[in-house]
């Protein structure tokens, strides 16, 4: 971290100290910072001198999947007391030059974009670029989030064209280390639509949001398939058979808003289209079923798969019919949802 980096940091410091982040941190058992006892054996010691590393590297955790989920909740302002924490105790683990940093300046720098505070935000991403280009390898993880922050801070600032240079680097680099039907890669086409959407190129944006909605529906179905085979084996399981059970891939709760943020935009713009698509906006429609499903909000649940199947049902191709009458059978199959 530069002069400009230690500046930057030192002054927003203190906004941090009084949000909500700052009360969990608070609230760890063992303070971060406690040293241990003279009196304590050294072999004791020596075994919990990593303990403080441990709850920083913790915290880092926390800090950042709180600040992810705000920006994608829309909530910018309170991400970034959460985002400052994440760098200020990476700083403390990882060095001050560290790559480990750059996720923590992107989330400040989406923050500060979010807030239309262009100036700031260019500050912090040209400080996660200068650690970037220090580090001939780093991961191509970090460096597809980069042009990610990039682009969206040129897209705020109308800078349409490098906005999607940004996110083309966005989608390549994600694709290649995620795959390119990966829920990584879909946010990078996910904000080049939008570009596009405000440039007025409606049959480009149009043909991206659809990319988006069937890798959310596919990822989504798999999460469905996987939470129904396990309801299945566990009312199948007895003492005597033998014990497989299917591994659960739970959600993250930035992944989840980030599904809710992405998959309702697309429903706005499908559903106020001046040409309608029913078919299309029935898949949107049978993806954030699924995900209301996950998420045990069966109220929303039900209310976008009825949806989805009444505009099936007008379609001559309805092949998507069965699966979210199987879909709304299992909502209604679950009594525990309470949402």
């Amino acid at each position: 971290m530069d002069v400009t980096g230690r500046r930057l940091l030192d002054a927003e410091r203190q906004e941090a100290g009084r949000a909500g982040t700052h009360g969990k941190v608070c609230r760890l058992p063992v303070p971060v910072r406690a040293s241990l006892p003279w009196l304590v054996p050294e072999e004791e010691r020596t075994r919990g001198a990593g303990q403080p590393v441990k709850r920083q590297k913790y915290i880092i955790d926390l800090t950042y999947s709180t600040a992810q989920k705000f920006l994608w909740d829309g909530k910018h302002e309170k991400a970034m007391p959460a985002a400052l924490h994440a760098l200020h105790f990476s700083t403390e683990v990882y060095g001050s030059s560290s790559v480990q940093l750059v996720p923590a300046y992107l989330l400040l720098a989406e923050a500060c974009i979010g807030v239309g505070r262009h100036l700031q935000a260019s500050k912090y991403l040209s400080q996660a670029q200068w650690i970037v280009l220090r580090t001939p390898d780093c991961s191509a993880a970090v460096r597809h989030r980069l042009h990610r922050s990039l682009g969206l801070l040129c897209a705020a600032e109308g800078n349409f064209e490098q906005a999607l240079h940004h996110l083309a680097n966005d989608i390549y680099l994600a694709s290649s280390t995620f795959g390119l039907k990966s829920i990584e890669a879909s946010g990078g086409c996910f904000h080049m639509a939008n570009v596009f959407f405000r440039q007025n190129k409606m049959d480009i944006a149009d043909s991206l949001y659809a990319e988006v909605t069937d890798i959310w529906h596919a990822f989504l179905m798999k999460s469905v398939q996987t939470q129904e085979q396990i309801h299945k084996s566990r009312a199948e399981k007895s003492p005597f058979t033998e014990d497989k059970e299917v591994r659960e891939d739970n959600m993250t709760e930035a992944q989840q808003a980030e599904a809710i943020q992405v998959l309702n935009a697309v429903l706005g713009i499908r559903e106020q289209a001046p040409k309608q698509q029913p078919g299309k906006t029935a898949r949107v429609l049978h993806a954030l079923a699924m995900l209301y499903y996950l998420i045990m909000d069966v109220s929303k649940a039900y209310e976008m798969g009825t949806k989805a199947f009444d505009l099936l049902k007008q379609l001559p191709q309805q092949e998507s019919l069965e699966a979210i009458g199987h879909l709304l059978k299992l909502i209604n199959s679950k009594p525990f949802y309470t949402k």
